[in-house]
């Protein structure tokens, strides 16, 4: 079956995870991703991972994640030739992606209208912490600094350790997925008017997303989101300790709760609004508490799906991928971890002939890297930056 952007050409200019992350969705559904390095200064994720031994040959896990799928080139920039090059590519290409500090690709004679000029129909994507515009456009980020600053750290934790960092790069991945939402839009739209358009992507406008009922409460009341850790405002809906790991319980809605009650056997305790759960809500964690350490997590978890009540145990990621929870069609990787012991997990793609180039191993002249055409929608590359994002034409 042909992948929907089969016969569409990116050029992509980023680095670490948000912008690579962008790319790479459209990689696997078939675009034709060129990622651009310096060759003196290629992605700094390269040399990331869990295996030193990759870190040391400049293909980290880190780097591979969001960087399979792709056709690499090493170009210098701040040189004439390199920007000829660059130049050319554009002219074949349907978009380009970067995420450099705003204002840096126009001082090379590389920004949206410049190149725009040579090439109408291309989408220009720029994904910064701040946005292009505004008093702290030339501030720059990563991850968990825009964690810090959007305030999701000050509400994530519990009431009495605060402020968390989330443990995956999540505004990084929520960034990456923007953009390519805003891609497939602008490539969408192009089709009606024939011209292409500049996309204004920032980390901080993805993480204000992010919290998005939260914001509109806070603008509603003035009610600042507190830090709650497994403690949801409904004691259905917050974990337990069991008699042997520890469950989440996820009934959330009034259906759901009374059905959680009568599977414990305490009909009793079913309201029949929320404003009630909440005010009884002590009393609830309370008996549920004691009534969850009569059974394992395990034990739990299959207890309530059988009764329609969401729970689960609290597994860690190793569980997760052994437990085969993921849809068969999602994932299919196999991976030698150590001597000892293998890992079997489902994951996207069931091939993998992917090869990038070490653009430290080339010299200074342009190169293209040696992937095979036959390659994997598997791996890929990591940026940084936010959502919101404004089209201009």
């Amino acid at each position: 079956m042909t992948r929907p952007f089969e016969g569409i050409r990116i050029i992509d200019i980023t680095h670490v995870l948000a912008g690579p992350f962008a790319a790479y969705q459209l990689a696997v559904l078939g675009a034709d991703v060129i990622k651009v390095e310096h060759p003196d200064e290629p992605d700094q994720s390269r040399d990331g991972g869990t295996d030193r031994a990759l870190n040391r040959r400049h293909m980290g896990t880190s780097f591979l994640t969001q960087g399979s799928n792709k056709r690499s080139i090493t170009l210098d920039l701040k040189t004439e030739p390199g920007r000829e090059i660059l130049k050319r590519l554009v002219v074949g290409a349907d978009v380009l992606v970067e995420n450099f500090r705003p204002g840096a690709f126009e001082a090379l004679g590389l920004g949206y209208a410049a190149l725009s000029a040579i090439n109408p129909r291309l989408i220009y994507c720029s994904i910064s912490a701040f946005g292009q515009d505004g008093p702290r456009r030339e501030q720059t980020a990563y991850d968990h600094v825009i964690q810090a600053t959007s305030g999701l750290m000050a509400m994530t934790g519990t009431e009495e350790v605060n402020p968390i960092k989330f443990g995956a790069p999540a505004v990084d991945y929520a960034t990456g997925t923007m953009g390519a939402f805003a891609l497939a839009s602008a490539l969408f739209q192009r089709e009606r008017t024939g011209r292409g358009q500049h996309i204004d992507l920032a980390m901080v406008g993805v993480a204000m997303m992010l919290m998005g009922s939260h914001l509109t409460g806070y603008l509603r009341t003035g009610a600042e989101p507190r830090p709650h850790g497994n403690k949801q405002p409904f004691a259905t809906n917050s974990a337990y300790d069991a008699k042997e790991g520890m469950v989440m319980i996820g009934a959330s809605n009034i259906r759901q709760q009374a059905r959680f009650w009568r599977a414990v056997e305490r009909s009793d305790m079913i309201k029949t609004d929320n404003e009630a759960r909440v005010d009884d809500r002590e009393r609830e964690a309370a008996i549920i508490a004691d009534i969850i350490k009569t059974k394992t997590a395990d034990e739990w978890e299959v207890y309530f799906q059988a009764r329609h009540v969401p729970a689960a145990r609290v597994r860690t990621m190793a569980e997760a991928l052994a437990d085969h929870i993921l849809p068969s069609a999602a994932c299919s990787t196999n991976s030698t971890r150590s001597p000892a012991s293998t890992v079997r997990s489902r994951c996207l793609s069931r091939r993998s002939n992917l090869r990038m180039a070490d653009p430290r191993s080339s010299t200074r002249r342009t190169r293209w890297a040696p992937i095979p055409r036959r390659y994997s929608p598997s791996m890929a590359t990591a940026p940084r930056r936010s959502p919101a994002f404004a089209a201009r034409g």
